[in-house]
């Protein structure tokens, strides 16, 4: 019975983590072929309207259409978690291998002491500092953060690996004179992908959030390029005439993170192998 419960549970969050993706991902491509106005084009004649069939969630203070910037800014949100992601997940899991398979301590113990001290270092920052010697700009914020999630990912690949590396299965083709390399392609990176998808969906997460707070600061994206993090704050002088401004973007940001981090919690009740004999 409690078996039944928690396959619904597991199943639940990951159906609901992967809708709330799927709205973000679809006002993403859509925005590629159709959005309702032009985002760079300003109509000081329609500035600060309120919601109506001509502007579904009003307008800003230069008449430009919120729909269209919500639906350009899930580009961004979207194209940063990407990038950051694929920065942490080709550096990060490599050296999160090679530190659990190694049989040289020293060799293990420095990238684990660099990631350590890597991890000393937040990752707005680290996003401060790029900002500072490369300017800010959407560029800059995706390198930042994709290196602040390095560490992560070398955690969790040597974790997995250490685990897989003590299995019979490992020990035979060790015995079997099959290569490192070998080894680490067949028997490792596939044991360990559940673990590093997961790793990867929190971590789209985190730099959804991290963009956002960012562009609020004028550090991430710059204009004219929507940002839904520039929108919360270019809305806060209005917010007692026009809260739409600010509760539109601030609500896409909210779905953007809680759906990764449910789509992740999802995936890990799926992929964990500990918790599918529980089930």
């Amino acid at each position: 019975m409690s078996g039944g419960r928690t396959v619904r549970k597991a199943d639940l969050t990951l159906v609901t983590g992967g809708v709330l993706v799927g709205i973000v991902v679809l006002l993403a491509l859509v925005s590629f072929v159709w959005t309702p106005y032009d985002y760079a084009a300003p109509q000081p004649q329609d500035r600060l309207e309120g919601m109506s069939a001509a502007h579904l969630f009003g307008t800003d203070r230069y008449g430009r259409d919120t729909l269209t910037w919500i639906m350009m800014g899930a580009r961004i949100t979207l194209l940063v978690g990407l990038v950051a992601v694929a920065i942490a997940l080709v550096v990060g899991v490599p050296l999160g291998v090679l530190a659990g398979m190694t049989r040289v301590r020293w060799l293990s113990g420095f990238i684990m002491r660099g990631s350590d001290l890597l991890l000393a270092f937040p990752a707005l920052l680290l996003a401060i500092v790029f900002s500072a010697v490369f300017g800010p700009g959407t560029g800059p914020a995706m390198c930042a953060l994709g290196i602040a999630a390095i560490p992560a990912f070398a955690r969790v690949a040597r974790s997995g690996t250490m685990q897989i590396m003590s299995r019979e299965f490992v020990a035979a083709a060790r015995t079997a004179n099959r290569s490192t390399w070998a080894i680490a392609l067949t028997h490792v990176l596939p044991n360990i992908g559940g673990l590093v998808v997961v790793q990867a969906s929190v971590a789209f997460a985190l730099s959804v959030l991290a963009e956002a707070g960012l562009s609020f600061l004028g550090l991430g994206t710059q204009p004219p390029t929507p940002s839904w993090g520039r929108m919360l704050q270019e809305s806060q002088q209005f917010l007692g005439t026009a809260p739409e401004l600010a509760i539109f973007p601030g609500v896409f940001i909210a779905v953007a993170v809680l759906g990764f981090n449910l789509l992740g919690d999802g995936l890990r009740d799926r992929l964990d192998p500990t918790l599918r004999g529980r089930e």
